[in-house]
C-alpha cells in the first residue's frame, strides 16, 4: 500500500481541511463537497483525511463491517455472536464515475435466488465504506440514478438492493466527500443540499505559497515514506485531537441563543427546507468540540454557516455560490444576546485566542512549529487564505445583463445583455436513442417504464420476470423438475428494455451579425438563448456555442456539461459585421463531426438563432442552403428559432428550416406558455436516421 500524503503537510486551503476534520469529529454533520479548479489538491486531501480516523473494531469475516458492541440485527452475514472483535484501519472507498449500480450498491445472484431461493449477495462499495470514508471524485459527472442512489444511503445510514421482489439491506453509515470541477457541469440544486458542507478552493497566486507546495509536492515524490516521517509527530498530535474531540462532542451544548441565531440566519437568506438550520447546528457543535469548548459560541454559528449555506442559495444553474458576510453578521448582531458572555475577552480555556493553533479557524492540527522556523526543515509555511473565485469562466460584468460592454474595432458593436429567461417548450430529439441518462429524448436506459425483454449481453442488470419463467417453463419436463421449484438456466435469464429519457448535445448556432444588433433584437435573443440553456441544465445535456458574424464562424464553447461557462460567453458576446451564415453551419458541422466520434451515443440537437439573412461573397443564400443539406444528411435534428421581426418578412429562417429537415419557431413561440402549445418536437430527421 502506498503511503499517502500527510495531512498537515497540505499548505493552506484552510477551509477545505477545517471542513474534512469537522465530519471526523461528528460524522452526523454530513459530509462535504469540494468545489474547485484542478489541481488544487482536492483528492490528496481526501486521501490523506483516512489515516487521521481512529481504527475501526468489527466482527471477524463480517463482510459488512459489523460493530461488536452493536451489529447490525439484519446484516447479511449475521447473526453474529457477541464476544468476538478485530481492529482495522479506517477504509477510505473510492467510487469511479464509470461505476454500475451493482458496483455501488452490490448485486443479487438471480439465478439463484429463483432456483433455490436463496439470498446470494455480493456487497458493493456502499457496504465496503460502512463506518469509513466514501470519496467521490468528479460527482457532478456521475449519473443522477447513482447519485440518488448514494445520497439516501448516506441519510438514512442503510443500503437496500430490490430485485424482483427479493430484497436485501445493510448498514451503510460513512463520511461521504465528493470532490467536482464546475467547469464540467453542476451538480442539481436538490442534490447540492444533501451534501452538509461546501467550500471553494483555489490555488494560491502567492508566489511563496506556490513556492512552498511544489517543494513539498518534490520532496515526496522523491521519498513518501521519508517525508511521511518528517510529518509523523503533528499527523499523531491532529489525530489525537480529533479523537478528543469526538470524546467531548457528546458533552457541547447548543444553546437557545445559538439555536435562535442558526433559525434566524437560514430564514435570512431564505433557504429551502429545514436541512440548513440541522446541519448548521450539527456544524457548530461538531466547531465548538474542535475547539476543546463545551458551548457552542456566535463565532461558531458564523463559521457554520460560512460551510453550510452558500450551495442552498442557488435557485438555478447560473446563480454564482457564496453568502453575504456583511448580511450574515447584521443578522448574528440582531439576533444575538444582549450581553457579551463571560470572558469576553477571549472566553474560557480553549477559545480562539488562546488556542495557538488558531482555534476552529485553524486546522493545523496543534502541531504547527513556530512561524521563525524554516519550513524546508519541517516547519509550516504561513498560509494565507486564497480569495475563492467566482465560478470558472463565469465572469460576469458588474454593471448586469442590461449594461453594455465597450465596443471594438472594425465595427465591432457593443455587447448587448441578455433578456430575462423563461420556460421554454420541450425541443427533443426524433427516434429512440442509447445516450446517457437525462431528460430530454425518448431513449433505451437501464431506468424507465419496461417496454419488453432480450437475451442479457454480458451481466444481468435487470431481470425481466415474466420474460424468464416463460422462456424456462417449456423446458421443465426434460430438466427432470421433480419438486416446487423452477428449474432455471442461464440462458433462461431475460434481461428486462427499458425506455427513459437521455441527455443531448445541444448545438447553439447564433447569428451575432450587424443585422441582428440593428434591429435591437440580440437583447432578446440573448433571453432565449438563455432560457434554452436553463433547459439544457435541467434535462442533464452538454451544451456548445458557436457563433458567426463578420468575415468568419468560431466556436465560442467547445461541447461541455458546463452551462455555467456558455452562459458566461453568451454574455459577453459581440455583434456586428457581416452574416456568414453558411461559415457558421459549416463550423457547427465540424463541431458536431468530432464530438461524434468522442460520444457516438449521444444524439445532437442543433438549434439556430437567425433570422435567415446571410451576407459575402457571391450568393450567400445558396451557400447557407448547401450546408444546411450537408448537415440534413448527417441525420442532425435540427430547430431554427426565427429572430424575423416587423411588419414584412421574407421567410428566410423557415426555408433554412425546411433545408435542415428540422422545423422553425419564432421567439415569441419558443415559449412554453405560448398559444402554440406546450411542447413542440423537433420534425423527423432524414428516414436513414429514422430507421437507425
Amino acid at each position: 500500500m502506498s503511503t499517502p500524503y500527510p495531512f498537515t503537510a497540505l499548505v493552506g486551503q484552510d477551509d477545505l481541511r477545517l471542513a474534512l476534520l469537522l465530519n471526523a469529529v461528528s460524522p452526523a454533520v454530513g459530509g462535504v463537497l469540494v468545489r474547485g479548479e484542478k489541481g488544487t489538491a482536492k483528492s490528496t486531501a481526501v486521501r490523506a483525511l483516512s489515516a487521521l480516523l481512529p481504527a475501526v473494531s468489527t466482527v471477524p469475516g463480517c463482510r459488512f463491517s459489523c460493530d461488536p458492541a452493536a451489529p447490525d440485527p439484519g446484516c447479511p452475514d449475521g447473526p453474529h455472536r457477541p464476544g468476538e472483535s478485530a481492529a482495522r484501519p479506517a477504509r477510505m472507498v473510492e467510487l469511479p464515475v464509470g461505476a454500475s449500480e451493482d458496483r455501488l450498491v452490490g448485486a443479487l445472484d438471480i439465478e439463484r435466488a429463483l432456483a433455490e431461493g436463496v439470498k446470494a449477495f455480493e456487497p458493493g462499495l456502499l457496504a465496503d465504506a460502512h463506518r469509513g470514508i466514501l470519496y467521490v471524485d468528479e460527482v457532478n459527472l456521475l449519473h443522477d440514478h447513482l447519485v440518488d442512489l448514494l445520497l439516501d444511503a448516506a441519510a438514512m445510514g442503510a443500503s437496500y438492493v430490490e430485485r424482483e421482489g427479493v430484497s436485501v439491506r445493510h448498514a451503510a453509515r460513512f463520511l461521504l466527500v465528493g470532490t467536482m470541477n464546475p467547469e464540467e457541469g453542476e451538480l442539481r440544486p436538490q442534490l447540492l443540499d444533501r451534501f452538509g458542507l461546501t467550500v471553494e478552493v483555489a490555488a494560491s497566486r502567492e508566489p511563496d505559497q506556490r513556492v512552498e507546495v511544489v517543494r513539498r509536492r518534490l520532496a515526496y515524490d522523491e521519498d513518501p515514506e521519508a517525508f511521511a516521517g518528517r510529518w509523523a509527530a503533528e499527523e499523531n498530535a491532529l489525530r489525537e485531537r480529533v479523537a478528543a474531540a469526538r470524546a467531548l462532542l457528546p458533552a457541547v451544548r447548543l444553546g437557545d441563543g445559538a439555536l435562535r441565531q442558526i433559525a434566524a440566519t437560514c430564514a435570512a437568506f431564505e433557504v429551502d427546507g429545514m436541512r440548513a438550520d440541522l446541519v448548521m447546528a450539527r456544524t457548530a457543535t461538531a466547531l465548538a468540540a474542535w475547539a476543546g469548548r463545551e458551548e457552542v459560541r456566535e463565532e461558531d454559528v458564523r463559521q457554520a454557516a460560512l460551510l453550510a449555506l452558500p450551495h442552498r442559495r442557488r435557485r438555478n444553474p447560473f446563480d454564482a455560490p457564496g453568502l453575504d458576510e456583511d448580511k450574515l453578521d447584521e443578522t448574528l448582531e440582531e439576533f444575538g444576546p444582549e450581553d457579551p458572555p463571560p470572558g469576553g475577552d477571549g472566553g474560557p480555556e480553549g477559545g480562539p485566542e488562546d488556542d495557538p493553533d488558531g482555534g476552529p479557524g485553524g486546522p493545523d492540527g496543534g502541531g504547527r512549529p513556530p512561524a521563525d522556523q524554516d519550513p524546508a526543515d519541517g516547519g509550516r509555511a504561513e498560509s494565507e487564505t486564497a480569495e475563492a473565485p467566482g465560478e470558472p469562466g463565469a465572469e460576469v460584468p458588474e454593471q448586469g445583463r442590461g449594461e453594455p460592454q465597450p465596443s471594438g474595432a472594425g465595427g465591432e458593436q457593443r455587447a448587448v445583455g441578455a433578456g430575462e429567461p423563461f420556460r421554454t417548450k420541450v425541443l427533443s430529439v426524433p427516434g429512440l436513442g442509447e445516450g446517457a441518462a437525462g431528460r430530454r429524448s425518448r431513449a433505451r436506459t437501464e431506468h424507465g417504464r419496461t417496454t419488453g425483454a432480450r437475451r442479457p449481453r454480458g451481466a444481468l442488470t435487470k431481470l425481466h420476470l415474466a420474460a424468464t419463467v416463460q422462456a424456462a417453463a417449456p423446458h421443465q419436463r426434460a430438466r427432470g423438475r421433480s419438486g416446487a421449484g423452477l428449474v432455471v438456466r442461464r440462458d433462461d435469464l431475460r434481461q428486462a428494455v427499458r425506455e427513459g429519457r437521455e441527455g443531448n448535445l445541444v448545438l447553439f448556432v447564433v447569428d451575432a451579425s450587424g443585422s441582428m444588433a440593428a434591429r435591437r433584437r440580440m437583447g432578446a435573443v440573448k433571453g432565449a438563448v438563455l432560457s434554452l440553456l436553463l433547459d439544457a441544465y435541467q434535462r442533464r445535456d452538454k451544451v456548445g456555442l458557436v457563433t458567426f458574424r463578420g468575415a468568419a464562424a468560431e466556436l465560442a464553447l467547445p461541447p461541455t456539461s458546463s452551462v455555467d461557462a456558455a452562459a458566461a460567453r453568451l454574455e459577453t458576446l459581440p455583434t456586428g459585421g457581416r452574416t456568414p451564415l453558411a461559415a457558421g453551419l459549416l463550423r457547427a458541422h465540424e463541431a458536431l463531426r468530432v464530438e461524434r466520434l468522442r460520444d457516438p451515443a449521444r444524439r445532437s440537437l442543433l438549434v439556430l438563432v437567425t433570422d435567415g439573412r446571410a451576407t459575402g461573397g457571391p450568393d450567400p443564400l445558396a451557400h447557407a442552403a448547401r450546408a444546411a443539406r450537408l448537415l440534413a444528411a448527417e441525420g442532425t435534428a435540427a430547430v431554427v428559432v426565427d429572430c424575423e421581426t416587423g411588419p414584412v418578412r421574407l421567410g428566410l429562417a423557415g426555408q433554412l428550416a425546411r433545408e435542415l429537415g428540422g422545423t422553425a419557431t419564432t421567439l415569441d413561440e419558443l415559449r412554453a406558455d405560448s398559444l402554440a402549445g406546450l411542447v413542440k418536437d423537433v420534425q423527423s430527421a432524414p428516414t436513414s436516421r429514422r430507421a437507425a
